[in-house]
């Protein structure tokens, strides 16, 4: 890279940051997360718009083909590894034994409902995916569906901060619901990308061994992390009386390592972050500090650039196929807000309530933009799926906080009756662990 290239990166990345954090700004503002402004600055800032109203601009700030681009690439990779660090550290598996069968019941079926959903919809409609689907009809469909089941653990944090919920039993259930989205999403993500590897390091498998490789490196992630990592961190704090710089940088290695594994074992580097971000889930009251420093350099600086860069990859007004946004848009929000207000009513709550958390379980939001971005990185999908999955994430995000805010009764434990009549209650002395507050 020679002088000027590196010149331009630095002023990619600067007018990249400048306009995520105005956009993000604007979107807070009006009550929104403000990974959604960010994603809509990289749209203006992208071919969309400034490609469009000045091609010449938009040509010299981002070259074709130009050096920057493998570079910036990696950077932006490089800090999206941390925030999905801090996405794990937001899931903790104590949560699911403590709000059981309710939990469970959400979660479960507000996933396997969208995935059923998703891949009738690609068998059903197989001339309206492009040729992707063609190729590999069974791994596409896999990947729309878990698109599809994905709920924005983030995002319903957000809310349920904004609600004053996330200390109240009714925070902490909806997050833990949330952890069943998370690893059915993720897992499905790993056994489509495993397949989609480049063909020098692809090994021909089955599928179902495919998938108890995926699910075995899922397990040995977050075990390592549990049982290696967090008390090599705490035996390093303690015992080497690490300052909270040296926390973070031990914390780090683990990040980077976690990611490097999951890269050779053909599965994506996003993923060992986030499974070493539950392992090390317990940790974090005692390291409460080291994580927000990192929470906030992240979120100041890498999110911002990355939600941008991803309004810069497509034409949303060349690729936009209106059939199929409404397609994946009907789908996803239909099969997502039937499934979980059904799920709410069997675990006891009333009907307001029910619409509630079926819309606080239908943001898609950072992590559902994420996952197409991997698809289309990996080839799965082509752009006009991926602008339809975007905009997928970006409506139901929207959508969510409003209407939550509007259906959620101030106790949503007030009247749970199951359909045969019976009330349900539910302990209110446990309170959800405080949250690092991931941007999102």
């Amino acid at each position: 890279m020679t002088a000027n290239d590196f010149a331009l990166l630095l002023l990619q990345l600067t007018v990249m940051l400048l306009v995520g954090l105005a956009g993000g700004a604007v979107l807070r503002r009006l009550g929104q997360p403000a990974v959604l402004g960010e994603m809509l600055s990289g749209i203006l800032l992208g071919p969309t718009l400034l490609g469009w109203v000045s091609p010449g601009a938009f040509e010299a700030l981002f070259p074709a083909g130009d050096a920057t681009d493998l570079v910036r690439g990696a950077v932006i990779k490089l800090g999206m590894l941390f925030f999905l660090f801090l996405v794990g550290l937001e899931i903790s598996l104590a949560q699911v034994r403590r709000f059981g069968l309710r939990a469970m019941t959400i979660g479960a079926l507000g996933a396997l409902a969208p995935l059923a959903c998703g891949m009738g919809a690609v068998y059903a409609l197989p001339h309206l995916w492009g040729p992707q689907a063609e190729q590999n009809r069974l791994m596409f469909a896999l990947f729309i569906s878990a698109a599809m089941a994905n709920t924005a653990n983030p995002v319903l944090a957000r809310i349920l901060i904004d609600l004053k919920l996330m200390k109240q039993d009714i925070g902490a259930m909806l997050m833990t619901a949330s952890i069943v989205d998370d690893v059915i999403g993720w897992s499905l993500l790993g056994v489509v990308l495993s397949q989609f590897s480049p063909p020098e390091v692809a090994a021909p498998t089955s599928h179902l061994w495919q998938l108890a490789s995926v699910v075995l490196f899922f397990v040995g992630t977050i075990i390592a992390g549990r049982w290696i990592g967090a008390p090599l961190v705490r035996w390093a704090t303690t015992r080497l009386r690490l300052r909270s710089s040296g926390t973070i940088g031990l914390v780090a290695a683990l990040v980077l390592v976690s990611a490097a594994v999951a890269e050779r074992a053909h599965l994506h580097a996003f993923l060992g972050p986030f499974l070493i971000g539950i392992g090390l889930s317990i940790t974090t009251h005692e390291l409460h500090e080291a994580y927000e420093a990192i929470n906030r350099f992240v979120a100041g600086l890498f999110v911002p650039i990355y939600f941008v860069s991803m309004g810069l990859t497509a034409n949303f007004v060349r690729s936009f196929d209106l059939a199929l946004v409404a397609v994946v848009v009907g789908v996803a929000c239909v099969s997502k807000l039937a499934s979980v207000y059904a799920a709410s009513r069997i675990a006891g709550f009333g009907q307001r309530a029910a619409l509630g958390i079926g819309f606080g379980m239908n943001a898609r939001g950072a992590i559902g933009i994420i996952l197409a971005a991997l698809g289309r990185e990996h080839g799965v999908i082509n752009e006009p799926v991926y602008v339809a999955l975007v905009l997928m994430a970006v409506l139901t995000s929207l959508v969510s906080a409003p209407a939550m805010k509007h259906l959620m009764p101030d106790d949503p434990f007030a009247k749970p009756r199951s359909p045969g009549g019976a009330r349900r209650r539910m302990a209110t002395d446990i309170a959800a662990p405080e949250p690092i507050e991931v941007t999102g």
